[in-house]
């Protein structure tokens, strides 16, 4: 996953799981900076992957915004899920097959090898 793509999935998480953060919340929530967050956000809204619904909050009287998932933005954001689930099994296989042949290496070693100081093997 690219880093563009790494940030348009936790932006479509981020979205989905709460629609009514500003982009300042939104930005916090996913690590990123307010301005990244701006490019990354708008390049959704080009995409159609995400929609702008602003509205009237009556005990302040001032506009709001709420970022929405379309259908199409749910749709990419289960595939870029997929993906992500994928590639972490791989990694985790390869971790544990690495674990593995350490594990092996350090029984051989303490099985096999004179326990050595700076001098070489030491006396007793």
């Amino acid at each position: 996953m690219t880093p563009e793509e790494q940030a348009s999935f936790r932006l479509l998480r981020a979205v989905q799981q709460h629609p009514e953060y500003s982009q300042r919340e939104l930005a916090q929530a996913v690590g990123l900076s307010l301005g990244r967050t701006n490019y990354v956000l708008r390049a959704l809204i080009e995409k159609g992957w995400v929609k702008i619904d602003r509205f009237m909050q009556s005990t302040e009287k001032v506009n709001k915004t709420a970022y929405i998932l379309t259908p199409t933005g749910l749709h990419h954001r289960l595939m870029l899920t997929r993906n992500y689930i994928n590639r972490k099994k791989q990694e985790y296989a390869a971790l544990e097959s690495e674990l593995a042949v350490l594990l092996a290496e350090e029984g051989e070693g303490a099985r096999s090898k004179p326990v050595t100081g700076f001098g070489g093997p030491t006396q007793q």
